[in-house]
């Protein structure tokens, strides 16, 4: 099982951001500081938009 990184986008702001998608702690926006994602013990929980795959 290997994770890959996708591209974001944060719903508040707009900005774009590459994340894991088996993260282990919560991703935050870098701009608005806006939770983009909650871990869940495999993938992630997302909570914007996804753009694509990397």
């Amino acid at each position: 099982m290997v994770g890959q990184f996708i591209k974001v986008k944060c719903s508040k702001c707009n900005n774009e951001q590459n994340i894991f998608n088996k993260a282990s702690t919560v991703i935050k926006c870098v701009v608005c500081n806006e939770i983009l994602a909650e871990p869940t013990g495999g993938k992630i929980k997302l909570k914007a938009d996804i753009i694509s795959n990397l």
